[in-house]
């Protein structure tokens, strides 16, 4: 049976590239999570005005992979000390945040959270919103797999490769 984490760490092309290549994660599906209207565009999105987060709906296999070893990836892969950006992308839309489905979620997220505090693991206060799952509307198809059809692309080779060397050391 496979669970869904959902999770905003900026934009969503690099969460979604750096879970894709984890054993026991089915498959990722890029979206807009959390915002205060209906079946929101990009565009939309992008302006930072519909309070929607760009996120990945990670599908896992809680056997092989755990929730909380989802967690530590999407703690390693991004700086949770930074409200409302991630490198160059900023405004609301791109804030890190665990959308959880259930009560066994939100405590996971809390107590990797609280770990991470207590080993002294960032130098600045982790913003990570942990906030119920409201709503989840994919993306548009051209964000699907933007990475894996996108490799050459600037923003892949700058931005998202440098992020997958890292997760393989």
């Amino acid at each position: 049976m496979l669970e869904i984490a959902t999770l905003g760490a900026g934009c969503f092309w690099c969460v979604e590239a750096v879970f894709s290549t984890l054993t026991g994660v089915s498959s990722v599906q890029v979206g807009y999570s959390n915002g205060l209207t209906q079946n929101p565009t990009y565009e939309q999105v992008c302006t930072g005005n519909t309070g929607f987060a760009e996120v990945a709906q990670i599908h896992f296999d809680p056997s092989i992979i755990s929730f909380e070893q989802i967690l530590e990836h999407f703690f390693d892969t991004h700086d949770p000390t930074t409200l409302n950006k991630q490198g160059a992308d900023t405004g609301t839309q791109y804030r890190s945040g665990i959308f959880y489905n259930d009560d066994k979620q939100k405590d996971s997220a809390i107590k990797v959270i609280k770990s991470l505090k207590e080993k002294n693991i960032y130098k600045n206060p982790i913003v990570t919103e942990v906030t119920k799952l409201k709503d989840y509307y994919p993306s548009e198809n051209y964000h699907q797999d933007y990475y894996k059809n996108n490799k050459n692309a600037p923003y892949c080779m700058f931005v998202i490769k440098p992020k997958l060397d890292k997760l393989k050391k």
